[in-house]
Parts: C-alpha cells; sequence; structure tokens
C-alpha cells in the first residue's frame, strides 16, 4: 500500500490549492478514504472524507471552501482548497478512513497561506 502525494505550496489567503493523493497496492474506490491536517503545536485533524459510495463528509471549518473528488480511472484523490485561510496552514495528508488517521510513515503536504 502507497499513498503518493503532489499539490500543496503556499498561496496568499483567498486563494486556490488543489491536492492529490494517487494510490498503489489497492483500488481506491474500494476504500473510504480522508484528508487529514495537522499545524504546529495542533492535533491532527479530520477535514474530509469520501466513501465508497462517494458519500462526503467535511468538518465544519471547511465546508464550502474545499472539495474532495476522486478519480478512479486515475486511483487517485484529490482535495481542493478554495478561499484559503491563514488558519488552514498545515501538513496535510491522505489516508485510508480504516486506518484512523495517517500512519506515521505518512508523505504529507504542506500548505502555506500568507495572510
Amino acid at each position: 500500500v502507497k499513498l503518493v502525494q503532489t499539490g500543496g505550496g503556499s498561496v496568499q489567503a483567498g486563494g486556490s490549492l488543489r491536492l492529490s493523493c494517487t494510490a498503489s497496492g489497492f483500488i481506491l474506490n474500494d476504500q473510504g478514504m480522508g484528508w487529514y491536517r495537522q499545524a504546529p503545536g495542533s492535533e491532527c485533524e479530520l477535514v474530509s472524507t469520501i466513501r465508497s459510495d462517494g458519500t462526503t463528509n467535511y468538518a465544519d471549518s471547511v465546508k464550502g471552501r474545499f472539495t474532495i473528488s476522486q478519480d478512479n480511472a486515475k486511483n487517485t484523490l484529490y482535495l481542493q482548497l478554495n478561499s484559503l485561510k491563514s488558519e488552514d496552514t498545515a501538513m496535510y495528508y491522505c489516508a485510508r478512513t480504516t486506518d484512523g488517521g495517517p500512519p506515521p510513515s505518512s508523505q504529507g503536504t504542506q500548505v502555506t497561506v500568507s495572510s
């Protein structure tokens, strides 16, 4: 099982980014997947999930601004981040929801929003 993340970076408040997470070793659509984030000094937070039936959920803090999706042909999970705020600054991780969070070896991708 391997998850390779791309995307992220530094943007100004109000900007947008897209995170990608390409899976290998398992079929993405067979699993529930989630995006998590962790800011320095804070606990890991569940940002969004997508179930195998396509049902999505979002943390209240990102609802209406972030969109989770997946491309089954590419076995890739996405997180579109719009209207970014400085408080969205964090390391973002994708993981299977059955793992209960990103494993310690997770790659992560940094999102930095400047105000």
